[in-house]
């Protein structure tokens, strides 16, 4: 496959040390190969080199004040990566570790997922190296007016319209939109996840971790199996994790762990969701709280894991959903699974298998829904949001729940059915690519050289 090694070396010299970027762009172009071998038209039209590259790159310094009067700075970001079918649209992530790379990374897959929603968006990406961890209210308050205060050239309703992601939820929002509204004076569905009071969409913030179960309910569903009586294992704690943990009990499963930054619980009775949602919504605390309550639960601290290992993964189950963070299962972890009996695996998370364990996961013909399909549901309801924003209207939480769960369904039904178009049935790395690529593809071709 010469075209993958020329684009990533090509990428290398354009886009310098980016990993995660790469590793993104390598997955997806590796599994494109059947389509290029069936038609020739998006080599003739040079759509691999075009569609690596963001249509625009924003990237702009944030000066603030903290609590004592000093002045801070971090760097903020948007990139704008493809309009092809629709305004950018993606999230916002505040967290140490965001840079150039892992944003093209995020919203180079963002592309693909709002293609195979059905839904009329495109891909963007966007945030700060800014941690709001340890941030007083007034200081988070400050930082999102001063990020607001460049972003706001450069989206609208119709344009670029950004959401909440990692470290960025409701709160950060509402600092956000406020100052939009005050800069520009309009009151318009320029960003989703907002306040109920304000223009957010019910069902929004359990979207994501809903969309993931009902995707693995999905691939079981065609295997003739469910989910109901399966034991869950589950990573993260914020929203993904817990809406993924409510929605695998309502459909009888029984999900045994979380995990934060700092450790991991393992509940062999079942997680407890009104104590987890007490911790993590309300009192903002770690873990560790839950096993001061739950004495027979099971903590186990990051100091404590095996190198180059994410315990999560040694708990036995029958079904896995990875909820936190890009890369957080490798191939051992995965080798791990599989031999424990794990039949399922569905990606709550951005990239959170390495490559080779979804390689893992795909030679041993397991169910295994990649993050692309499988957590689409948040970008899903944030459109329905902005359909809601745009016809002055408000859903009920049943009737956006139940548009979610039918556009899981057709982007199962998709990755599915073009997976079998390629003579690779089950593969739903290949068909979540291939489906989400070629929509993006033609319509760039039709749109012409711009």
């Amino acid at each position: 496959m010469p075209y993958v090694k020329e684009t990533l070396d090509s990428l290398a010299k354009t886009s310098p040390a980016q990993p995660e970027f790469y590793q993104a762009v390598e997955e997806v172009l590796a599994s494109l190969r059947p389509l290029f071998k069936s038609t020739d038209k998006y080599m003739k039209h040079n759509i691999i080199q075009r569609i690596v590259e963001p249509e625009r790159q924003i990237i702009f310094r944030v000066p603030w004040l903290d609590d004592k009067g000093n002045v801070q700075v971090n760097t903020g970001y948007r990139i704008q990566f493809n309009s092809a079918i629709g305004p950018y649209k993606g999230g916002l992530r505040f967290h140490p570790s965001v840079n150039l790379g892992i944003l093209k990374f995020l919203g180079f897959e963002q592309i693909f997922k709002n293609s195979l929603s059905g839904l009329p968006i495109g891909g963007g990406k966007g945030g700060s190296n800014f941690d709001p961890k340890g941030k007083s209210e007034n200081e988070i308050m400050r930082f999102c007016q001063a990020f607001m205060a460049e972003l706001y050239r450069h989206i609208d309703d119709h344009t670029d319209v950004p959401a909440g992601d990692i470290g960025v939820g409701g709160r950060e929002i509402g600092y956000m939109f406020g100052y939009y509204k005050k800069l520009t004076g309009l009151y318009e569905g320029v960003l989703t996840g907002k306040g109920l009071l304000w223009g957010g969409s019910l069902a929004r913030t359990q979207a994501t971790g809903y969309g993931s179960v009902y995707f693995a309910e999905n691939m079981l569903k065609a295997r003739g199996d469910s989910l109901e009586g399966k034991v869950c294992t589950v990573s993260g704690s914020g929203n993904v994790a817990i809406y993924t943990v409510e929605k695998l009990q309502q459909l009888g499963a029984k999900p045994v762990t979380v995990s934060d930054s700092s450790g991991f619980i393992h509940d062999p009775k079942g997680i407890d969701l009104a104590l987890l949602k007490q911790i993590k919504e309300v009192e903002r605390a770690r873990l560790t709280r839950y096993a001061e309550v739950h004495k027979d639960a099971v903590y186990t601290p990051v100091e404590k894991y095996p190198p180059n290992r994410n315990p999560v993964w040694s708990v036995p189950c029958q079904a896995a959903f990875p909820s936190a963070t890009q890369n957080e299962l490798n191939v051992e972890d995965a080798r791990e699974l599989l031999k424990n009996g794990c039949i399922c695996v569905s990606e709550g998370a951005n990239m959170p298998s390495t490559p080779d364990a979804v390689e893992a996961f795909i030679a041993a013909g397991i169910a295994y829904g990649p993050g692309k399909a499988a957590n689409a549901g948040g970008v899903s309801t944030s459109q329905l949001e902005m359909a809601q924003n745009a016809s002055m209207q408000s859903w009920s939480f049943e009737e956006v729940d139940s548009k979610l769960k039918k556009i899981m369904a057709g982007i199962f039904n998709s990755c599915h059915n073009t997976a079998e178009e390629f003579k690779q049935p089950g593969n739903y790395v290949l068909g979540a690519n291939i489906a989400g690529f070629r929509k993006v593809a033609d319509a760039m071709i039709e749109q012409g050289v711009v």
